[in-house]
């Protein structure tokens, strides 16, 4: 469905702005991976995901995008994401990015609603980038919540990249945090880090990626007692559309 909206879509454009679209691109994504980890938390209980996206980039650094995966915490199954944002060069060295992201599960009936939303902004100096979102309603109605992160990755072979992850997860309050965790031996406090090592490569015009993922949380802190935030190794298989 998403592919013949968007084919429609530019067929329009087409008609009343062939400028606009000759500086513009559509791009897609499909992938299968072991897990699906998101802030080092598995969204599908250590177990395979199959996820997909498309993206629509101008050349003014505007772009917009959909991308979804399954998911086991709702019954509805399926996590959908839509964001928009900006992008674009300080100079050659530095660049940014900045944007807002709406997180949707689809006909989830569960109490307190899961959907919620974020916006977002980084800045990267050469292979290195740091960021920040912020919700004002976290997943399932957790409250404020703060996301800093940083990333650095380097091409450490021809065509075999190594990059590292680490996030700062924050809420509001202790409350907040044992709402969104679950119950723990214990008091979690009101904060969590997540971080990765990944190697990535692009073969057989397929790219490889093998991630190990995992957060500073105790197994009796998480989701009462389970693996959920455990270390684990993530390996994804992705095509380009």
């Amino acid at each position: 469905m998403k592919r013949i909206a968007y084919s429609i879509m530019f067929g329009w454009m087409a008609l009343i702005a062939p400028g606009v679209v000759s500086a513009a691109e559509l791009s897609g994504n499909v992938t299968i991976a072991t897990d699906y980890r998101f802030r080092g938390i598995s969204q599908g209980d250590r177990s395979m995901a199959i996820q997909g996206g498309f993206d629509f980039e101008h050349e003014s650094g505007f772009y917009a995008g959909a991308w979804a995966s399954n998911v086991t915490f709702t019954g509805a199954a399926i996590e959908t994401d839509l964001y928009a944002g900006f992008g674009g060069e300080f100079n050659e060295s530095v660049s940014y990015d900045v944007g807002y992201m709406y997180y949707a599960y689809p006909e989830d009936d569960t109490s307190p609603d899961l959907d919620y939303q974020e916006v977002y902004a980084s800045v990267s100096y050469s292979d290195a980038t740091i960021g920040l979102a912020v919700s004002d309603d976290y997943f399932a109605k957790t409250g404020t919540f703060w996301y800093l992160y940083g990333d650095y990755g380097f091409e450490i072979a021809e065509n075999i990249s190594l990059g590292f992850h680490v996030g700062f997860n924050a809420f509001e309050d202790n409350e907040e945090f044992a709402a969104f965790i679950g119950p723990a031996d214990g008091d979690a406090g009101d904060s969590y880090i997540d971080y990765s090592v990944s190697l990535s490569t692009e073969q057989l015009g397929v790219e490889w990626g093998l991630s190990f993922i995992g957060t500073d949380l105790k197994k009796s802190e998480c989701f009462g007692g389970s693996k959920l935030c455990s270390d684990t190794v993530v390996l994804s298989l992705t095509k380009s559309l």
